[in-house]
């Protein structure tokens, strides 16, 4: 099992948090081992030599100036397996990938692969290294001397402010809480304890401290090494960030576009705590740290904290948040109704609530979920706060749904009632009988929809018989009111209904349920039906794809089964992947379902309505809930996800352990159709106090990356009773890219104050074409072969011969966009790189190469043309050949790219146009060619794959020629602010390059 250690377990119980450190931790040496060309390790003890000019190894057969490499001739320090010898095959899998590291040296790029016993010590020698590597030609000056640092000067001018004897020394209590404010979530304890470590290191011991303990003290407490790391990484000035290189972090690695030096200087000016630092441009490490914990930085994409989807869609296109038992605080049957739980329903964006209406025992009706007559609310006070809280987290319609177990006379005060408090707010037009879709959110914004039973149409007197819905009668049951005996002959229960209440609803017409085929001929689009869970979860697994299309045009409403007498929550994405939109849920119980729902719906602006993939709204289109696969159409997406540490992690809430030590691991968690549905684990990070390390890399392959739920749970490995430590649910499309904090929640939802995850996050396309992840032998043996997406036989000739039409250009399309994906992927890897890679750092990687050599060979950009050649003049070394090979293939596959899509493209449309124009002919056809039952059904799916096929693969084409235009525009930044480009003013405009082609009818 593989493992790794936090920083302070270094040897000595040193702690890296400067360039210092890491250089004399590399001056004392340890033990590496050297990975050769023919997979064997062997390990020797590595040093850097006291004038700082080389490092060195022993024990070696060469001659001792031979084992060595001179720090002038490092091109560059790789960390992770990112060599061809580390890849291989025999040694891929004998060492986690942050315990490697390569060092690309010499006129001929050759590369010294190494293995350390930890994370830690690889980040010693990398930080060591590059910081030596960018400041060789200097004289780099010794570790502790030199004038003080930007960040020492600002934390004695935070002493002097706080030494208000001006005596040199303020008290400890004084200085524990200083440190407390400027870093908020840390322990009093684990200060309290480092000051007392220092004072007796130093022979220092008393009540006050000096101002040199306190820096040292400071920076041992608050600094984080791996954002030191990550700030040496991209620091061109020593230990800061100046403009140029916080704009390419930003750009680079956190996928920001369009910045700027004046929002860098706005950054540094928000974030920097030194005054120097703020005035100079530069962000120092306490700076950087502070921006990547702000909201500015946060893993959840700001676009999305406010209404970003399409709203003017029908209403059944969307799924709707929606609460079962709103008003209980606690489980069904012991449980108490108490009104708030409204408020807070409705304060998260709820969208639907649920109403069970009683008689009352004064003669008004009552709203009641629990078995004890005395825990009733008013049905009058509950409308008068709904009128007062319905639309201030949402102003997107409002569905109560009725449930009516009171009398006629009752239920007349309460159609009343409603019309008196919600006035204007409710929505009585009556529907649209030309129409074929519910009216927008958009076009009911600000309004209340009535969903509940209506009198039939012949219906003329004040009160008649309608059918009963099943939900309400467990509940009814244990009451002890269940005088309705179900009518002989098994059909459903009748119940009389107010002519009042009836006229109150329009929209949302509840009607029983009979089969998909009687809803596909008879069933009105503002009629929907309420199914249970035990029968909608019978319907998800048998008939997937029937719930799927029924949903595209009807409301359909899933309440919780009566056994969850615990008020436990049924998985909503059981149902969201068959499309159904209001899935009613227990508000009032937290845990992982809970979860989901609130993380969900937080996508769109939290207003509590979300838009559902295109594939499940279109009116003709091939989607099965229980794929295993990608999606035909779709673009899967590979998620790589980093877990790099935790910060002020609290002990679980029900622990019965003593003591303050957590041992925690993360687990990530994929939710979403069954294909994507996956779980990894990091490894426990042991004794770790409240910032533990982890450093482990993940993986997932999305699907349907629009159905998708990302979710981390923070657990203790060393639990008595509860393990739980803390939870962050997330909506895959809601993620940024990049160096992101989480923050975390507790299990109830709410916000653990200063309690985060630190990772990185980067989204890929799948690669195709037969690149898989392992190389050496076993890779070079053979490729797998190209999987093409093909259309599929109705039975029905003319038909068929439309879709063979596009049996060409789909193969053409799947070619023109792998051979670009392979031929990235080459690149990347030879630029020691990760598909999650962009071109900008590959080509910022190259010129970094060239930049670090006396004798650079001269390699530039020709950026006068549109497709920029990479020309080398005179010999060039083998590696860089390579390059130079990878890049031209890549070039010339994207020439072809996107020179040929918009013909290809026209050719997928055309196809999928001709197959449309069958549509409402089909009826027609099938009674002509006689096709029933199983040859039936076996056409409709057919032909709604080919039209899904033709309509993704144009879409995936589309979205690859944006791509390659994208490409070709960041190799043109990259090139003009890295300096191996010339000719630099034909600088395609981006705006130019990524013009859409034209959109794809639904």
């Amino acid at each position: 099992k593989k493992k790794t250690v936090s920083f302070s377990t270094m040897p000595n119980d040193r702690k890296i948090n400067s360039t210092a450190a890491c250089i004399s931790f590399m001056l004392e040496g340890c033990e590496l081992k050297k990975v050769r060309s023919n997979s064997r390790m062997y390990s020797r003890f590595f040093v850097l030599d006291a004038d700082m000019r080389s490092m060195r190894w022993e024990p070696s057969k060469k001659d001792s100036e031979k084992a060595k490499i001179e720090i002038k001739s490092v091109k560059e320090v790789r960390v992770g397996k990112k060599t061809p010898v580390l890849r291989s095959n025999g040694l891929s899998d004998q060492f986690p990938d942050e315990c490697a590291f390569s060092i690309i040296y010499g006129d001929n790029y050759e590369s010294l692969d190494l293995v350390a016993s930890s994370a830690d010590v690889v980040s010693a020698w990398v930080m060591g290294l590059r910081y030596l590597v960018s400041y060789g030609k200097h004289t780099p000056e010794a570790p502790g001397t030199g004038h003080p640092s930007l960040r020492t000067s600002w934390i004695s001018s935070v002493f002097d402010l706080a030494d208000l004897e001006k005596s040199g020394r303020i008290p400890v209590s004084r200085a524990v809480q200083l440190i407390k404010a400027l870093n908020p979530g840390m322990k009093t304890s684990t200060i309290e304890l480092k000051f007392k470590e220092l004072q007796k290191a130093s022979e220092r011991p008393g009540t006050e401290v000096a101002c040199d303990l306190f820096v040292e003290a400071y920076c041992e407490l608050c600094t984080r090494p791996e954002i030191f790391f990550l700030l040496v990484q991209f620091s061109s000035n020593k230990e800061y960030l100046g403009l140029k290189d916080l704009l390419m972090f930003l750009e680079v690695e956190q996928g920001m576009e369009g910045v700027t030096e004046e929002k860098c200087l706005e950054i540094i000016g928000k974030y920097e705590p030194s005054k120097e630092g703020r005035e100079k441009g530069y962000l120092a490490i306490d700076g950087f740290t502070r921006y990547l914990l702000s909201a500015d930085c946060s893993i959840f994409d700001p676009q999305h904290r406010k209404v970003c989807q399409d709203m003017a869609q029908p209403l059944s296109h969307y799924y709707i948040s929606s609460a079962h038992s709103a008003c209980l605080l606690e489980d069904n049957f012991w449980g108490r109704s108490d009104i708030s739980g409204y408020i807070s329903a409705l304060g998260l964006g709820c969208r639907s609530i649920e109403l069970v209406l009683w008689d009352g025992p004064e003669g008004e009706p009552v709203v009641y979920t629990s078995p004890s007559a005395a825990s009733c609310v008013p049905f009058r006070a509950v409308v008068g706060l709904i009128d007062q809280h319905a639309f201030t987290a949402s102003a997107y319609p409002l569905i109560l749904c009725l449930v009516v177990r009171c009398s006629a006379p009752q239920q007349r005060l309460a159609a009343q009632c409603l019309r008196k408090t919600l006035g204007e707010k409710l929505y009585l037009e009556p529907p649209n009988p030309t129409a074929s879709y519910l009216p927008s959110p958009e076009q009911l914004k600000g309004r209340i929809l009535i969903k509940g039973k209506k009198l039939p149409p012949g219906c003329e007197d004040s009160e008649g018989e309608v059918s009963d819905e099943e939900e309400g009668w467990e509940l009814a049951r244990r009451l002890g009111q269940e005088e309705r005996e179900a009518p002989e002959g098994g059909g459903p229960r009748r119940v009389r209904l107010s002519r009042e209440l009836s006229e109150l609803v329009s929209l949302c017409q509840a009607v029983p349920f009979q089969d998909f085929e009687s809803s596909r001929r008879g069933q009105r689009y503002w009629e929907m039906c309420s199914f249970s869970e035990v029968e909608a979860g019978r319907f998800a697994n048998e008939c997937p794809a029937e719930l799927v299309s029924y949903n595209k045009r009807f409301l359909s409403r899933v309440y919780p089964s009566p056994m969850r007498i615990d008020a436990s929550n049924m998985n909503p994405q059981d149902f969201w992947k068959c499309g159904c939109q209001m899935v009613a849920m227990n508000y009032q119980t937290p845990g992982l379902m809970m979860d989901l729902n609130a993380g969900w719906f937080r996508q769109n602006g939290a207003c509590g309505y979300v838009l559902r993939p295109a594939i499940m709204r279109e009116e003709v289109s091939y989607f099965s809930a229980n794929a295993k696969d990608s999606l035909p159409g779709v673009p899967a997406q590979l998620l790589h996800l980093k877990v790099i540490s935790g910060q002020n992690l609290p002990k679980p809430k029900g622990s019965g352990a003593k003591g303050e030590v957590v041992e925690p691991y993360v687990c990530a968690e994929i939710h979403g159709i069954p294909a994507d549905c996956a779980e990894h684990r990091t490894k426990t990070a042991l004794q770790s106090g409240d910032n533990p390390v982890f450093d482990e890399s993940l993986e997932f392959q999305i699907n349907l990356p629009e159905l998708a739920v990302l979710r981390f749970v923070v657990l203790d490995d060393d639990y008595i009773g509860d393990e739980f430590i803390a939870q962050y649910t997330i909506p895959f499309e809601c993620l940024q890219p990049g160096y992101r904090h989480v923050p975390l929640q507790s299990l109830a939802g709410e916000p653990l104050p200063h309690a985060t995850l630190f990772v990185h996050v980067a989204i890929t396309d799948r690669r195709g074409g037969g690149k898989g992840h392992r190389r050496g032998l076993a890779g070079r043996r053979g490729r797998r072969v190209r999987e093409y997406t093909s259309t599929k036989a109705t039975g029905i000739k003319a038909i068929d011969e439309v879709f063979r039409t596009a049996t060409q250009p789909l193969r053409e399309a799947t070619d023109l966009r792998e051979n670009v994906q392979n031929a990235l992927v080459s690149f990347k890897e030879l630029c020691g790189l990760t598909p999650a890679a962009n071109m900008k750092q590959c080509i910022l990687t190259v010129a970094t190469w060239l930049l670090h050599s006396d004798s650079a060979p001269s390699v530039t950009l020709n950026l006068a043309e549109k497709y920029p050649p990479m020309e080398a003049q005179g010999p060039i070394p083998d590696l860089l050949r390579k390059v130079l090979t990878a890049y031209e293939t890549m070039i010339q596959t994207s020439r072809t790219l996107i020179e040929s899509a918009d013909a290809v493209y026209g050719k997928l449309i055309q196809a999928q146009r001709a197959g449309m124009d069958f549509h409402k002919e089909l009826p027609r056809i099938e009674a002509k060619e006689g096709l029933r039952g199983r040859k039936l059904q076996k056409a409709l799916e057919s032909f709604a794959w080919n039209i899904t096929v033709l309509k993704g693969q144009a879409d995936l084409l589309k979205h690859a020629k944006a791509e390659a235009l994208d490409n070709l525009w960041q190799i043109h930044n990259a090139g003009q602010s890295c300096g191996i480009g010339r000719n630099g003013s034909a600088s395609p405009e981006p705006s130019r390059l990524r013009a859409p082609l034209e959109p794809i009818p639904e």
